[in-house]
């Protein structure tokens, strides 16, 4: 990210990485709806899903009417390209079974949750109020989750095993959500928003007392450098997920019903 944006152009970029995150997380979520191992746990996850998309709605919103451009949030989901989108790689990871579905749920509502929470004091009041309206929801995404991954990791040999191998897993994503560039630095300035790097401490804590009780290992190292969203990974999981997400609107343009 150019280091010479205006502050308005930074904060129409972190509100990007804010909703885009949740945007496609909750689109990941939203494929295991009719296809989950039992009923519960589709309806969970379908809720899961419809909560990431309407808390994308209030973030693309607000970067829409930051953006000045007389752009809506559905404009920004629908009509921009791979190359743009500006979440982590983490939420991008496919589904693949529902053990690492789980821990991806669970690794990113750990840091969401600590996130809003440092949001909750933004000096942009806007933010602020998104985040105090967001935090309950994933409150919730974080006790089910993390739930859910200490029954599956200390139960039966061969869970325990399932979810060892879904934590290895999308666990070298992990650190770019603590890395800091321009775009942090901006907002942290500002009062807008914490430094990224200073969450890890309070994420490691949370995750670990939960991996604990799960008797899961944590891996050794995780990447940690805002790169990746531009890399070859981003573009093949992502520009798959938006031929889906994107098809309905590129084909039929400014379409209502």
């Amino acid at each position: 990210m150019a280091q010479d944006l205006t502050a308005d152009q930074a904060l129409f970029q972190f509100l990007l990485r804010m909703g885009d995150n949740t945007l496609i997380l909750g689109h990941r979520v939203s494929e295991w709806c009719g296809h989950a191992p039992v009923l519960e746990e589709d309806i969970a996850l379908a809720n899961t899903a419809l909560d990431l998309i309407g808390q994308t709605q209030m973030w693309l919103g607000l970067a829409a009417e930051v953006q000045g451009e007389e752009k809506s949030a559905d404009d920004l989901a629908f009509l921009r390209d791979v190359w743009e989108f500006r979440n982590v790689l983490l939420v991008e990871v496919p589904n693949e079974d529902f053990g690492r579905t789980l821990m991806r749920q669970f690794l990113f509502d750990a840091w969401h949750s600590i996130q809003l929470g440092h949001l909750m004091t933004s000096s942009n009041a806007r933010i602020a109020a998104i985040a105090a309206k967001t935090s309950k929801e994933v409150a919730c995404h974080l006790e089910r989750s993390a739930d859910t991954v200490v029954g599956l990791g200390d139960g039966t040999e061969q869970s325990h095993d399932y979810m060892q191998a879904a934590l290895d897993y999308p666990w070298p994503y992990v650190g770019e959500m603590f890395s800091s560039d321009a775009v942090d630095a901006a907002m942290v300035q500002a009062g807008i928003a914490p430094d990224p790097a200073a969450l890890r401490g309070e994420y490691d804590a949370l995750i670990t007392r939960v991996l604990t009780e799960a008797t899961l290992t944590l891996p050794e190292s995780s990447f940690g450098h805002k790169g990746g969203r531009t890399g070859a990974m981003h573009t093949e999981h992502l520009g798959h997920l938006l031929t889906q997400m994107q098809w309905l609107q590129r084909a039929y343009p400014g379409a209502s019903w």
